[in-house]
């Protein structure tokens, strides 16, 4: 089921599978994307969980809360929407991307809404990230860049997510351009990447406080990787592994920035195992 649901002065847009009455699992995706990210998890996980994906504040067909966009609103509109949906236990957040930084904030503004965590190509890890996040992050070039996202643009940052290209559909082209013409899209992209990064990469002060963060409030963690990614690259498994030495961690092969979609069975078998190890009622 899919419905938007008002949220702080916004438009939240949620979708839930699964009996209400099973642990919750809440999947987060990363900066300009949507719920839809993680369709495949939904028909593999909600035979034992409640599953619970959302389109960020301001991104997919979510509209933006008022005020300032960052990594602080993204968490606290997230823990807004889970209480809008009527979930108050402790949550398996699952975060892609941006998502897993998310996931995090959510750990350190929040720790008892979270019982674990499952990061997934996480931004948090490191400095490097794609040239096209690098190059929004300059003034006075990402709202014209952020202008032109066509069916060709799409179709370029689909490539740059997949090391299958079977995977970068039409349909995935399409709703890519719908969703880049959202009013609040481009605001909210921009925001948030000149927040997080600079030309130079991802900016290290708020990566190195929201880790300290994060370890005064350990959880069981899983960390997954795709050797192939092109957005944040599969080196920072090894610092997520430093930062994070009591979690687990995975690499996929042949796999991109998704492995959530690209290795969509492996991933969920990996995922539940972990979840069943820290959900005793199941």
């Amino acid at each position: 089921m899919i419905r938007e649901l008002p949220v702080g002065g916004a438009s939240i847009r949620v979708r839930e599978s699964g009996d209400p009455a099973h642990p919750p699992v809440l999947l987060l995706h990363g900066i300009g994307r949507s719920l839809e990210d993680w369709d495949p998890q939904h028909e593999r996980l909600s035979d034992a969980y409640r599953v619970i994906s959302l389109d960020l504040s301001g991104y997919g067909m979510s509209t933006a809360v008022p005020g300032p966009i960052g990594l602080a609103s993204l968490a606290d509109t997230v823990a807004a929407t889970v209480d809008a949906v009527g979930e108050d236990r402790p949550l398996h957040v699952m975060g892609n991307s941006l998502g897993g930084a998310v996931a995090m904030k959510l750990l350190a503004t929040t720790p008892s809404r979270v019982a674990t965590l499952t990061l997934v190509n996480s931004a948090g890890f490191g400095k490097e990230v794609t040239l096209a996040l690098r190059i929004l992050a300059i003034p006075g070039l990402g709202k014209p860049l952020m202008r032109r996202i066509d069916p060709k643009a799409a179709r370029r940052i689909e490539r740059t997510l997949f090391h299958d290209r079977a995977h970068v559909t039409d349909e995935r082209v399409e709703f890519a351009v719908r969703v880049a013409a959202r009013p609040d899209n481009a605001r909210v992209y921009l925001a948030t990447a000149r927040e997080l990064g600079t030309f130079r990469g991802v900016r290290a002060p708020w990566r190195e406080t929201l880790l300290s963060q994060v370890a005064a409030h350990p959880r069981p963690t899983l960390v997954v990787w795709g050797d192939r990614d092109r957005v944040l690259p599969a080196i920072h498994l090894e610092a997520a592994r430093a930062a994070l030495p009591h979690a687990r961690s995975h690499l996929f092969a042949d796999t991109g920035h998704m492995p959530q979609i690209e290795r969509a069975d492996e991933f969920a078998d990996l995922a539940r195992r972990f979840l069943t190890a820290h959900s005793p009622a199941i």
